[in-house]
């Protein structure tokens, strides 16, 4: 047999963490045993269907690295395969249509309720004769089609993740609606559990991968299969994701679509690996940092929790680095040009390419996301720097700026500044001046930067003057020095 997995979003919204978590399972249990990976678009809702939904949701999983091998495939471009099944039910008498007015409705509710019962259709049109629907067509009701749930059907099926489970058909609100009434044709619209069913039987889908809040749909769809006479594919319901208060997580969580990962400068190789983790317990527990494709030769469906998932954001953020802390700076540059030009930094692509590439590598190191660079490289920009209340305390210390006017006057005669020439200027500035070291480094910092605390001083210096700017910030700091 073949593993047939998918994945199956609705574009009414943009790809939620929950979705993409759920696609990570789906392509790892396909791509570890060889199988089939395959891309449906549920957008049967028309009311709340976008195009730039199903775009979201396409290149978020292309950015994840979920390829997929068949699809995407459109549910509004299957609708007959859906009329012809919502048909086979009618002809065997395991469907029929149902007059029931939404105010009929809403006042067996109101009686159920005021009894103490739970909410349900009593299935009270499943037994019409012809005449009463002759007679409820000609008051110019249209029918829902509701298919037959017997009440005393026990439905059971071993869940790969949570084991034997067992639903009765008592339990599952009565008759279930199929198919909304239409004015023009004999139904309208299907709905999700007849569509889904359809779908899965027709592209022969073996594994149901999703997400624990569908198990009630399971027990429906189940009943459908058999009525449809296909086999049954196998479940596995994953945990939720939860917010730290341990709710599902929601978007009043705040951020929540893969795109706004994106935006904050998540890599997509640390989100796949951080997602892989809510859930799923690797072989090896100590091992946190893989590449799908490693943790795809791992992943198995009794590996992962019944319980719940906490998104966890430090470790989402430790994750991260370690991507960004191993990228190589020709390449982590690439996707810090962006943020730089984003924050409105002078950036000339051709020209400061080497520049560039040099302060990629001194503040990568330091990356936690990819939107940290704007905050820790702006000292870099621009001719004159802000100072901060200890960098102001210290050049207004005695005798820093005898010092600053002495390295000012020894870069004028080493150009352009080097390492080593940077290092003898500090040499021999202490020597001068009489001071210790660590006072020298602290005022060069604090002059160039604004700031007593940053990267690598010695490169940071070097890059500065490569621009031309340690002349006119060192210039800048005595008169912060000289003010009163």
């Amino acid at each position: 047999m073949t593993v047939r997995v998918r994945i199956a979003p609705s574009p009414t919204g943009n790809l939620h963490i929950g979705t993409a978590r759920t696609a990570v399972f789906n392509w790892l249990f396909a791509r570890h045993h060889g199988g089939k990976f395959i891309l449906r678009i549920e957008d049967t809702d028309e009311a709340r269907s976008r195009r730039e939904y199903t775009e979201n949701i396409t290149t978020g999983l292309t950015w994840l690295g979920l390829d997929w091998d068949e699809g995407p495939f459109f549910q509004t471009q299957r609708l007959e395969n859906y009329k012809q099944a919502i048909k086979t039910l009618l002809d065997k008498g395991l469907a029929y249509p149902c007059y029931c007015t939404p105010e009929e409705l809403e006042q067996m509710r109101e009686e159920q309720k005021a009894k103490g019962l739970a909410p349900r259709y009593d299935n009270r049109h499943r037994n019409l004769t012809p005449q009463q629907r002759q007679a409820f067509e000609e008051e110019g009701r249209r029918p829902v089609i509701r298919f037959i749930i017997d009440d005393d059907r026990e439905i059971v099926w071993h869940d790969l993740i949570r084991g034997k489970m067992t639903w009765k058909g008592s339990d599952l609100g009565g008759d279930m609606v199929v198919a909304r009434a239409s004015d023009n044709e004999e139904f309208g619209q299907p709905l999700y559990n007849l569509a889904v069913v359809v779908d899965d039987i027709d592209m022969e889908i073996t594994h149901v991968i999703r997400g624990e809040d569908h198990i009630a749909n399971t027990a429906k769809q189940i009943l459908l299969y058999e009525a449809l006479g296909a086999k049954v594919p196998k479940f596995a319901h994953t945990p939720l994701i939860l917010n730290q208060e341990g709710r599902k997580l929601s978007k009043r969580d705040g951020v929540t679509s893969i795109d706004d990962f994106r935006k904050m400068g998540f890599l997509p190789e640390a989100m796949a690996n951080y997602m892989s983790l809510l859930g799923w317990t690797p072989p090896d527990a100590t091992k946190e940092i893989f590449s799908l494709s490693e943790a795809a030769k791992e992943f198995s469906l009794d590996r992962v929790n019944k319980a719940g998932a906490k998104f966890d954001w430090a470790k989402l953020d430790w994750i991260n680095s370690q991507y960004l802390h191993q990228m190589p700076a020709d390449k982590l540059v690439e996707l810090l040009i962006p943020y730089w030009q984003q924050a409105g930094y002078e950036v000339n692509l051709e020209s400061d390419r080497p520049w560039l590439e040099s302060l990629t590598a001194l503040v990568g190191p330091s990356l936690t996301r990819l939107a940290d660079v704007i905050e820790e490289t702006h000292t870099f920009f621009g001719d004159t720097v802000e100072y901060g209340a200890e960098a102001i305390d210290l050049l207004k210390q005695e005798g820093v700026a005898e010092i600053i006017r002495e390295v000012i006057d020894a870069v004028a005669s080493n150009s352009p500044l080097t390492e080593e020439n940077a290092k003898e200027i500090i040499k021999q500035v202490t020597k001068t001046q009489k001071v210790k070291k660590g006072l020298i480094m602290r005022s060069l910092r604090a002059s160039l930067t604004g700031e007593l605390h940053g990267p690598d001083l010695i490169q940071s210096w070097l890059l500065l003057n490569h621009k031309g700017l340690d002349k006119i910030r060192l210039q800048q700091a005595i008169t912060v020095s000289s003010e009163q």
